[in-house]
C-alpha cells in the first residue's frame, strides 16, 4: 500500500488529482482540511509528515486568484504561497520522503516570451507585471525542488500546466476564469430569453486550455516516470514539464463554442473597445510528448462535461 498527501486536496486541481488516486485499491490517499492543518504554520506541517508515513506528495495547495486579487493582494499572494511551499518541500524532505510533484503555473514565463512557450523561456525576461509576485513564489518552487534534487538526492519534479478548466471550477460572476465566467454568463442569458451577448474584446487573441482531468492524469503519470526515463528528458536545473494540449483557439472560437454547448441561439458581439490581453499564449508540450503522455480530452468534450457539473451544482454559485 502507498500512502500519498496531496496538498490543496479541494482545489479543481487537487480534487481531481484525488478522484484519480482513490480508483486504485493499493493507494491511501491522505488529505487535510485547512481547519486540519494549517499548511502556513511551519511547526505543524513538520508535525504532520513526522507522523504519517507517506510515500509521495502532490504539492497542488496555492493562493491564487484572478488578476484583480493579483494586483490587490500581491504581498499575500508571495508571502502564503512561498510559505507554503517552504514548508511542504522542507518537512517533506526532512521526514524523508523521496518523490514530490509541485504544481506551477504557465504565468512562470516572460510576458514578451515566444510562441508557443518552451520550458528554456524560464527567467529569460520579464514577467508579466500584474502577477509577477505569484509568479516569483512558482518559479521558486521550481528551484526548490531542483535543489533539493541536487543537494540530497530526491526526486522532486515540477509540471506547469496551460489554462485548466472543468469539475469544481470557480463560478463566481465577478472573479472566475474566462471558460467558467462564459458558461455562467451563457446559460444565464438563455434563461432569460437574451437575444444577445457581448463578449470582452475583438475576439482574436489566442488561448489555450486544457480540461482538468487531463491535467491530473499528467500529474500521476510524471510523478511515476522512472528516472532514466525523467532524466533523460530534462535537465538538473530546467527540469519542470509543461503540461498542455499544444493546440489552442481564438477566443471567437471559444465563445461561439461555449454558447453551443449551452444552447444559446441567440446572437454574440465582440467589444473591441475592451482589452484582448496578450494576442498569443500557448505551451510548447514536445518534452511531455517525448516522455510518452498527451492529452485525450478535446475542447468541446470538455466544455460539454463541465457544463453539465456547473448544472448540477449550480445552487452553489449564488451570490
Amino acid at each position: 500500500m502507498k500512502t500519498i498527501f496531496v496538498a490543496g486536496h479541494k482545489g479543481m486541481v487537487g480534487s481531481a488529482i484525488v478522484r484519480q488516486l482513490v480508483s486504485n485499491p493499493i493507494i491511501n490517499v491522505i488529505t487535510q482540511d485547512r481547519s486540519e492543518l494549517n499548511l502556513l504554520d511551519q511547526a505543524a506541517v513538520k508535525h504532520f509528515f513526522e507522523n504519517n508515513n507517506i510515500d509521495q506528495v502532490y504539492l497542488a495547495a496555492a493562493k491564487v486568484g484572478g488578476i484583480v486579487a493579483n494586483n490587490t493582494y500581491p504581498a499575500e499572494f508571495i508571502y502564503q504561497n512561498l510559505t507554503i511551499q517552504n514548508n511542504i518541500i522542507h518537512s517533506a524532505h526532512l521526514a524523508g520522503v523521496n518523490d514530490l510533484l509541485f504544481l506551477g503555473s504557465s504565468c512562470i514565463y516572460p510576458k514578451l516570451a515566444t510562441q508557443p512557450m518552451t520550458e528554456q523561456a524560464l527567467l529569460t525576461g520579464t514577467l508579466e507585471p500584474t502577477n509577477e509576485p505569484y509568479a516569483i513564489a512558482k518559479i521558486a518552487g521550481i528551484k526548490m525542488c531542483e535543489s533539493y534534487n541536487r543537494q540530497y538526492g530526491r526526486n522532486y519534479r515540477s509540471v506547469m500546466p496551460t489554462n485548466l478548466y472543468g469539475e469544481n471550477d470557480n463560478f463566481h460572476p465577478e472573479n472566475s476564469h474566462v471558460i467558467p465566467a462564459l458558461l455562467r454568463r451563457f446559460h444565464e442569458a438563455k434563461l432569460n430569453g437574451d437575444s444577445k451577448v457581448v463578449a470582452w474584446g475583438s475576439g482574436k487573441p489566442m488561448r489555450e486550455f486544457l480540461h482538468v482531468d487531463d491535467m491530473a492524469a499528467a500529474s500521476i503519470y510524471v510523478m511515476n516516470l522512472n528516472n532514466e526515463t525523467y532524466k533523460t528528458n530534462t535537465q538538473d536545473m530546467l527540469s519542470h514539464i509543461n503540461v498542455g494540449t499544444g493546440v489552442d483557439c481564438t477566443i471567437r472560437e471559444l465563445v461561439e463554442t461555449v454558447a453551443q454547448v449551452v444552447g444559446f441561439t441567440g446572437t454574440i458581439e465582440f467589444d473591441a473597445t475592451k482589452p484582448d490581453g496578450a494576442p498569443r499564449k500557448l505551451m510548447d508540450v514536445s518534452r511531455l510528448k517525448d516522455l510518452g503522455w498527451q492529452y485525450s480530452i478535446d475542447l468541446e468534450q470538455g466544455l460539454t462535461s463541465t457544463y453539465e457539473w456547473f448544472l448540477a451544482n449550480q445552487n452553489n454559485f449564488r451570490k
